[in-house]
């Protein structure tokens, strides 16, 4: 389950692969895609091997995890806009399947209700991709969130705020709720597959390894499902034991 990389390029080429095998596989794939600097690899990569290869992407239905309430589409720091900039628009997607939460909309609650059911209406996601975060949350599920939980509002902690504060201007122009996938929605995936590069992430992969399946460090929840990949570079993987980097693939 756990796989070490060299570097965050080597992960990035080896999920592309993975993704184009999938695509190739089932040209109508469903997708669960996230965003953040872990991310932009991959889908560099992603561009660059769709192109070489010619793989046809126009039947793919996507869904992302999260976006913030509050901001717009067309919003620079939206999830939507750093799709479109690292992935919609430089591949040939068809836009109407492409789906993340709206977050201008009147009724955040009733639209996550939607969205679960838009996922389980399209077959539930074939491949998952995941960040974490510094805690142990994935999507935005912070600690202490149900593994029975779907798409919900959540309103950020000031440490998931300062984290993705780099992002804005200010601490004060960061959003304060979000809405996010449900860890069950995560969990009902065929495929998942974690990514963690760069020290920073270093102590949470080495508690995430040790830990327990727990509610208090959400992204072990993955550890449970039949079919996952967790997949972190030699800076990420720096804090694991000895004894457990033997067992590890890379």
């Amino acid at each position: 389950m756990f796989y070490v990389f060299s570097n965050p390029q080597a992960i990035a080429e080896h999920v592309s692969e993975l993704l184009i095998a999938q695509i190739q596989k089932k040209n109508d794939s469903v997708l669960g895609l996230a965003t953040g600097s872990t991310m932009e690899p991959v889908y560099e990569k992603l561009c660059e091997q769709v192109a070489r290869l010619n793989v046809d992407v126009s039947g793919l239905t996507t869904f992302n995890l999260d976006e913030y309430i509050g901001l717009g589409s067309d919003h620079p720091q939206s999830y939507r806009y750093y799709m479109r900039q690292h992935l919609f628009n430089r591949l040939a997607f068809a836009q109407h399947r492409t789906f993340l939460p709206d977050g201008l909309c009147a009724d955040p609650v009733k639209q996550c209700e939607q969205y679960s059911g838009q996922i389980q209406q399209a077959g539930h996601i074939d491949v998952q991709l995941l960040g974490i975060g510094n805690n142990g949350h994935i999507g935005f599920n912070e600690p202490g969130t149900s593994f029975g939980s779907r798409t919900h509002v959540v309103p950020l902690t000031e440490q998931t705020r300062i984290d993705n504060s780099r992002f804005f201007d200010s601490l004060d122009e960061v959003p304060t709720k979000a809405i996010t996938l449900g860890l069950q929605d995560i969990m009902e995936s065929k495929q998942i597959i974690l990514i963690a590069t760069g020290t920073n992430k270093a102590q949470i992969m080495a508690e995430l390894y040790e830990s327990p399946v727990t509610e208090q460090l959400p992204a072990s929840v993955v550890k449970s499902h039949p079919n996952a990949m967790i997949l972190l570079d030699e800076q990420a993987a720096q804090f694991l034991p000895a004894e457990w980097r033997d067992t590890l693939e890379s």
